[in-house]
């Protein structure tokens, strides 16, 4: 997979401009500088997450005994199923500030930089298998892990500047913009997702490999 081919799977999964929505309705009784210090802290938690999954998600997957073909396959599942809330589901500002909402409710109020923000508006499932699905130890070497590393780092750094310019961007492309921006990189998931799973199923039947 190329560095293109890798950027556009994470960006996707990471959804920047999807997190925007959710960084203004959370910091909205915020400060200007308490705004900015939570899109700095979500950005750093976020990428904290996703290391550790880039680094040990494999050889958790090896401990369990589970083949990474196997794992390609369910994640590939996984990220399509993903891809079809992005297209078919609530908008990312909707059903993450009810998850906000249930948790406060319930007495649990945590820190916005952590959740939603980092967990699961960045840091989101899909993102957390499409990492340990770029980064194979068998195949990747080591160089190429760490360039995904800086894609990753790099768009997370593109989220927190879209956190930090969140106010100008909502009113350039609006709430129905970011949701037909959103639907739209679901849609590539969804692409990216069925060709991990064609390309897994591929070679499982060639190598016979489980």
């Amino acid at each position: 997979m190329d560095i293109l081919d890798r950027f556009v799977t994470l960006w996707v999964v990471i959804d920047p401009i999807g997190t925007i929505p959710v960084f203004i309705a959370v910091t909205a009784a915020m400060t200007a500088t308490q705004r900015r210090n939570a899109a700095f802290m979500a950005s750093i938690v976020s990428a904290c997450i996703l290391l550790f999954f880039l680094v040990l998600g494999q050889i958790l997957i090896d401990a369990l005994g589970i083949s990474l073909l196997s794992f390609q396959v369910a994640g590939g599942i996984i990220l399509f199923l993903f891809a079809l809330t992005m297209i078919f589901g609530e908008a990312k500002s909707e059903t993450d500030l009810h998850a906000t909402d249930t948790a406060e409710k319930q007495g649990d109020k945590p820190l916005p930089a952590i959740f939603p923000l980092a967990v699961p508006s960045l840091a989101s499932p899909g993102a957390m298998l499409a990492i340990v699905m770029l980064t194979d130890n068998n195949e990747v070497a080591i160089l190429d892990q760490a360039i995904t590393a800086a894609i990753m780092g790099s768009v997370l750094a593109v989220a927190c500047v879209f956190m930090l310019l969140a106010d100008p961007i909502i009113r350039l492309i609006g709430h129905s913009g970011a949701a037909i921006i959103s639907r739209v990189m679901g849609m590539i998931l969804a692409s990216v997702a069925a060709d991990a799973v064609l390309t897994s199923i591929v070679e499982i039947a060639r190598t016979g490999a489980l």
